[in-house]
């Protein structure tokens, strides 16, 4: 059965247990903190909500088969992440992040996990460049394509390198998605994403997760889940597993957009550099191609300074300025508002969504042309 299939179908009860006749066609959300466990604990499939939980179980079991792993789900991709370096590192350990990821996962290991004794090396993501740090690492975390930046490194050849040493590779694959791009296939020991984004795909869900082919890994993975009660409400759970139903075709459709937005972009005299892994001219084009089904809806471009940049976000009618991406409905935002990332204060990290490409193109005509006044 291919992915599409999985996914529209997800959460549906499997043969051979079928429903009643009147039941609904996909379960509802459960509630409950508690379950009946008469006699030995372990003769009950749930017990206490903050082991296990079924509408859990049908969310982790539709990614799992996406991921090609087993997966433990989170209440962000800031936990899922959190998790990885707490399950696996310890004082002395040596972790290699890229210098170019995630400002959050960067300040993480920086802020809290170097505080305790783990050395943290960093490396960008272009070229594998963490190869030449990756010696006597523990944990290598790679994020491809890296976020906002979209460079990207070798999955395969990466984790070729770290496991002749010993080293574990995880990789979050936040922008492409399980869908987009498979790590775990590509020799990745942990895929781990924040699920807010594109995978649940309609900016009202905080979500995360980390799937791993290994029984041992995952076993640590929820053994911290268990212990620090880092789990996800039902409802959020249960949104998720509805939202991913339609996953195919929203990835399909902001991949498209974001391709023909950074065509046009390109294009224009006015813009200064237009990155995104589909150009031809993105340093990693064809390691791209090989890498990834899907490129993703991020496509990030430069305008001449902070005044233009501001100007063309006031003048879009369609763009909803605000951070995160990967929503159904367009938007973008001036990336160095936030800090933490080495771009210029006209740079835009604009996340395609599902509108009509051509009135997403005509939008970004007339506001391109109000930044020029």
């Amino acid at each position: 059965m291919k992915p599409e299939t999985r996914l529209v179908r997800s959460g549906l009860p499997e043969p051979p247990a079928k429903p009643a006749a009147g039941a609904p066609i996909h379960p509802g959300p459960v509630f409950a903190s508690a379950f009946r466990t008469p006699g030995e604990i372990a003769d009950s499939p749930y017990s206490y909500a903050r082991f296990h939980h079924p509408t859990w179980h049908e969310l982790e079991r539709a990614i799992g088969a996406l991921e090609g792993g087993e997966t433990r789900i989170f209440p962000s991709g800031m936990a899922a992440t959190a998790a990885v370096f707490a399950a696996l590192l310890k004082p002395g350990d040596i972790v290699v992040v890229p210098s170019d990821s995630y400002h959050t996962t960067r300040a993480l290991s920086r802020e809290y996990f170097a505080s305790l004794g783990v050395e943290v090396r960093m490396a960008p993501t272009a070229n594998n460049a963490q190869l030449a740090v990756l010696e006597g690492a523990r944990l290598v975390w790679l994020e491809t394509p890296s976020n906002p930046s979209l460079d990207v490194c070798d999955i395969a050849a990466i984790a070729e390198v770290a496991h002749r040493q010993g080293t574990l590779v995880a990789v979050d694959n936040t922008t492409p998605t399980p869908l987009g791009q498979q790590p775990l296939a590509l020799g990745a020991d942990i895929s781990a994403a924040s699920d807010t984004k594109s995978l649940t795909g309609h900016s009202d869900l905080l979500l995360g997760h980390v799937s791993a082919k290994d029984p041992e890994l995952i076993a640590k993975i929820d053994r911290w889940r268990t212990l620090s009660g880092s789990i996800v409400g039902p409802m959020e759970a249960w949104l998720a597993l509805r939202s991913l139903t339609t996953l195919p075709l929203r990835l399909e459709k902001q991949s498209r957009n974001a391709e023909a937005i950074a065509r046009f972009l390109a294009a224009r005299s006015d813009v200064a550099h237009t990155i995104h892994p589909a150009l031809p001219n993105h340093p990693a084009h064809e390691l791209a191609k090989r890498q990834m089904q899907w490129f993703g809806p991020i496509v990030s471009f430069t305008l001449p300074s902070r005044r233009a940049a501001e100007k063309f976000l006031t003048a879009s009618h369609l763009l909803m300025e605000a951070t995160s991406f990967g929503g159904i409905v367009s938007s973008a935002e001036r990336r160095a508002r936030w800090g933490g990332d080495k771009v210029s204060e006209g740079f835009i990290r604009l996340s395609a969504g599902c509108e009509d490409i051509d009135d997403l193109l005509a939008d970004l005509t007339q506001a391109l042309d109000a930044a020029r006044g």
